[in-house]
C-alpha cells in the first residue's frame, strides 16, 4: 500500500476579526491576513498588526497603534486570547 504524508494548509492565518474587551465591553474589528491586519476599536484606534503560525495550531498576534499601545496573544482555530499593554483581555472570534 502506498501512504501518502497529508500536507497542511499553507495559507496564511487571517480573516475578519471580532474582538470584545473584557473590561468595558468596547468591541474591535477587522480583517486581513498573514502580516497585514487592519483592527479599529469602539474609540477610533487603529490598530495594524501580524499573524505568525506556530508549531502546532497555534497563532500568534502583535498589534500596534500609532500611539505605540501594543495588542499580543495567541489563537486556537477561530478562538482568539489578546492582552493589551495594560494588561486587559481581548477575546473574540475570527470567520
Amino acid at each position: 500500500m502506498i501512504y501518502k504524508r497529508k500536507r497542511r494548509s499553507q495559507t496564511e492565518p487571517g480573516g475578519y476579526f471580532r474582538l470584545e474587551n473584557e473590561l468595558n465591553h468596547g468591541k474591535a474589528y477587522g480583517f486581513g491576513a498573514g502580516s497585514h491586519i487592519k483592527l479599529e476599536d469602539s474609540t477610533g484606534h487603529i490598530w495594524r498588526g501580524s499573524a505568525e503560525r506556530g508549531d502546532d495550531d497555534a497563532v500568534f498576534y502583535r498589534f500596534r497603534t500609532d500611539e505605540g499601545t501594543v495588542l499580543s496573544g495567541i489563537g486556537y482555530g477561530n478562538q482568539v486570547m489578546l492582552r493589551d499593554s495594560k494588561g486587559r483581555a481581548w477575546k473574540g472570534v475570527i470567520d
